[in-house]
């Protein structure tokens, strides 16, 4: 078969499944785009995903189009990279879009919002739902294009000094938390503190803050907070599945060829999908590691702590939507679709989970 009709009868997904780069890759030109990741370098997992997408956009253009990864910190600030997107200073950026609530809080919308969607839902939602044509319509007022770039599945709740024992106990509580979530955990008379990842362990090792969370126990090992603090929390309610993106310039990303356009479309699906597979390989191991060693205690939240949180986030909910029109928009679509989403998994996912979680092996 001639090469030519070989190309136009496979396609280009076809060609580069097959190991054979077509002429039309070819005639590409060389590009070199830096990316601005929100996260700490030692995170092989989160931060490491960024690193999959370079590589993943690397093969497929046959190493004409190059990628290199920056961790939070290198070329900017951890939540500085929106306004790196935005202003062209990078090409992309590789983050969690509730970081950036104090612009508008429909970014976290884009990512988690307490008692929102599961990790599947989300994906969901962004791919087959209203999603990304929501979120793509909000990011254009910051010269953004979005696409999804992993997610870590539901999350731990994280690590406290001191025990829980009530909703009265967090009164007072210095608590790390990212982003939008603090509004919520304010309200019930918490203190929100906003640190990226890197600053986590000193903070609560000396004391700065009472308490943090961050993904779940892979990452929670590599960062040391069993050694600073003895109560590990779960559900994290305020991350159900929390969705990371790539943030692309708008005019950067206009400038692709259709073939490298297709490239970075092609390289997001799989690391979204690449990321949480590693996490749930990984976290299993991790938990059982943290809670062998015996100083750590596993505690889940008390009811009465649960319910005022999901109270006062549906409370919240409710006066954005009635003074920021941008996030009604989007959160009205939001909560239809997690309505429809929760009747089906109660039961489907949930029952079937629900038994499966009661045998033993």
């Amino acid at each position: 078969m001639e090469r030519r009709s070989f190309v136009k009868q496979a396609g280009l997904a076809g060609v580069l499944a097959a190991g054979a780069a077509p002429a039309v890759v070819h005639a590409q030109a060389n590009l070199r785009w830096r990316m601005a990741s929100s996260f700490p370098k030692q995170l092989d997992t989160i931060y490491g995903a960024g690193e999959v997408f370079a590589k993943k956009v690397s093969e497929l253009s046959g190493g004409k189009f190059q990628i290199s990864v920056h961790a939070g910190g290198e070329l900017m600030p951890a939540f500085g990279v929106v306004d790196g997107v935005q202003n062209g200073t990078v090409e992309i950026a590789h983050t969690v879009p509730y970081y950036f609530f104090g612009k508008d809080e429909t970014f976290a919308i884009g990512s988690a919002i307490p008692f929102g969607l599961n990790s599947r839902q989300m994906t969901a939602w962004t791919y087959h739902g209203n999603g990304l044509k929501l979120m793509r319509e909000f990011y254009r007022n910051y010269n953004i294009i979005n696409f999804p770039g992993g997610n870590t599945g539901a999350q731990m709740a994280g690590w406290y000094r001191k025990e829980i024992k009530s909703a009265a106990d967090f009164k007072g509580l210095k608590f790390r938390i990212g982003g939008f979530a603090g509004r919520v955990i304010e309200r019930m008379g918490g203190v929100p503190q906003n640190l990226p990842g890197g600053e986590l362990y000193s903070a609560l090792e000396k004391g700065t803050i009472d308490a943090a969370e961050w993904v779940g126990p892979y990452d929670d090992l590599k960062l040391g907070f069993d050694k600073v603090a003895p109560y590990y929390y779960y559900p994290g309610w305020w991350e159900g599945g929390p969705q990371v993106d790539f943030y692309l310039n708008i005019k950067a990303y206009n400038a692709l060829s259709p073939e490298y356009k297709a490239i970075v479309e092609a390289a997001s699906a799989y690391t979204h999908v690449d990321m949480q597979a590693k996490y749930d390989v990984v976290n299993p191991q991790a938990l059982k590691q943290l809670v062998g060693g015996g100083k750590t205690k596993l505690m889940r939240f008390p009811k009465d702590a649960m319910d005022l949180a999901f109270k006062e986030s549906m409370q919240l909910y409710a006066e954005l939507s009635a003074k920021n029109p941008n996030w009604k928009k989007v959160y009205e679509d939001y909560a239809n679709f997690r309505r429809d989403q929760n009747l089906w998994f109660r039961f489907a996912e949930a029952g079937f989970d629900d038994y499966m979680q009661s045998q033993r092996f």
